[in-house]
């Protein structure tokens, strides 16, 4: 327990420096625009289709169990897609499409970092007076940042529109009865746009972290990634909790 804890407490703090190296260069370096672009589509182009494919599916999912569940205790489904799309803003697309990314791009940020540690560029990087942070975390910080929200609108449509096709096609149900944005609220969008950008602030540095201890050749290299995407997910699920629990003391107030 006392090592667990231990470890715990120097992951926690090895993300933090990372973050506040990131947030420090971020004000004090000089920006890339390129290789910032080049990592904007690596992490939000190349996640479309992994995306689309996954809140397709549980926005098909929801409906369909929703919809069943309704039917059977009260014989209607009718408020069953207006009901849907708080959730999917608030909830489940940044939540779960911030779980994707870290599973797509957390892993291989990791996996990049982590073969160049180990190859020793990041000490010629050093020896050459570039910091690594500045180099290597701040540009996919910059782009993880604007496309991981990029992506929760995008699986947030999908997943809803998924969901039409299911009512429609299984329950019958009048797309214009479906497609009813009144039980949306201003604050949904916000809190589900406030975790995306919080996971797209999360997700790079922690994974970054990770590609940095990476140490013993490949096994080291596998055993960053596992970490990785393990304390990326984690800090998703915790801060999407965090972050749902203040949005509702805000609300109450």
């Amino acid at each position: 327990m006392i090592a667990l804890l231990t470890f715990a407490k120097d992951q926690t703090v090895g993300i933090a420096r990372v973050l506040g190296l990131t947030l420090y260069y971020i004000v004090r370096g000089r920006t890339d625009r390129r290789v910032v672009l080049e990592q904007m589509w690596e992490i939000g182009n190349r996640s479309v289709f992994f995306v689309i494919v996954t809140l397709g599916f549980l926005g098909a999912i929801l409906i369909f169990q929703t919809s069943f569940q309704s039917q059977r205790l009260f014989g209607d489904v009718s408020l069953v897609g207006p009901a849907s799309l708080p959730l999917l803003c608030r909830q489940l697309g940044p939540a779960l499409c911030g779980l994707m990314v870290a599973t797509r791009v957390g892993t291989g940020i990791a996996a990049e970092i982590g073969s160049m540690v180990v190859t020793e560029q990041v000490d010629a990087l050093r020896m050459s007076n570039a910091q690594p942070v500045d180099y290597l975390v701040k540009p996919r910080f910059y782009a993880s940042l604007v496309m991981i929200p990029a992506l929760s609108v995008i699986g947030v449509f999908t997943a809803w529109m998924a969901g039409l096709l299911v009512s429609t096609a299984v329950y019958h149900t009048n797309p214009s009865t479906y497609l009813n944005f009144g039980m949306v609220r201003a604050s949904d969008a916000i809190e589900g746009l406030a975790k995306a950008v919080v996971f797209g602030a999360t997700i790079p540095v922690i994974a970054a972290h990770s590609g940095l201890e990476a140490r013993g050749g490949s096994e080291g290299v596998g055993a960053a990634t596992t970490q990785a995407v393990v304390n990326s997910s984690l800090a998703v699920i915790a801060l999407d909790f965090l972050i749902g629990g203040i949005a509702f003391v805000v609300k109450a107030a």
